[in-house]
C-alpha cells in the first residue's frame, strides 16, 4: 500500500445556546459556574461541519464527541472527537482527534490519531482558527485545516 496525503478544509459550528443547539453540558463541578475557565465542565457535541462559515453552507458531516474544560488558569479544552464525513469525496469516512485546544490562541494544533474508511490508519494534525465567537451566547464557528496521512 502506498501512503497518501490529504488536505481538508471545513468549518465547525459549536452552538451551545439559541436555536439548533449542537453541544450540551452533561457534567460540571461544584465550582464550574464561578470559574473563568469553567473548569470541570463537560459537553457532548454533534457539531456541524460545513464547506463555508455560513450555517447555510454545504454540510460535509459532523464533529461528534466530547470536550472538557481541563485547566484552572486558562481556557483549555481536552477534545476527544470524531469528524464524521457523510457527503462528498470522504462520505462514510472518519478522522479521530484527541488533544488540547487552547481556545484563545490564534492557531491551535491537535493530533489526528486515527480514522476509518478512506482514512484507515490515519495520522496527522488539525489546525483550528476561530472564525467567530459570541461572548454572550458562547456559540463559535471554527475554521479547520487538516493534513492527514493514510492508506
Amino acid at each position: 500500500m502506498k501512503e497518501k496525503t490529504s488536505h481538508l478544509h471545513f468549518y465547525f459550528h459549536d452552538i451551545v445556546s439559541g436555536k439548533n443547539v449542537t453541544a450540551v453540558e452533561v457534567a460540571s463541578s461544584p465550582t464550574t459556574g464561578s470559574s473563568f475557565t469553567e473548569f470541570g465542565m463537560v459537553r457532548v457535541m454533534d457539531d456541524w461541519l460545513t464547506e463555508g462559515p455560513e450555517s447555510t453552507s454545504k454540510m460535509l458531516g459532523r464533529a461528534q464527541g466530547i470536550y472538557v474544560s481541563s485547566c484552572q488558569e486558562k481556557v483549555h479544552l481536552l477534545m476527544a472527537l470524531t469528524f464524521v464525513f457523510d457527503s462528498g469525496k470522504y462520505n462514510g469516512s472518519t478522522l479521530a482527534v484527541v488533544g488540547k485546544n487552547a481556545v484563545f490562541d490564534k492557531v491551535r494544533e491537535m493530533p489526528i490519531v486515527g480514522g476509518s474508511g478512506l482514512f484507515r490508519l490515519a495520522r496527522g494534525y488539525a489546525l483550528a482558527r476561530t472564525h467567530s465567537f459570541d461572548l454572550t451566547t458562547g456559540n463559535a464557528i471554527v475554521e479547520y485545516s487538516v493534513t492527514v496521512f493514510h492508506y
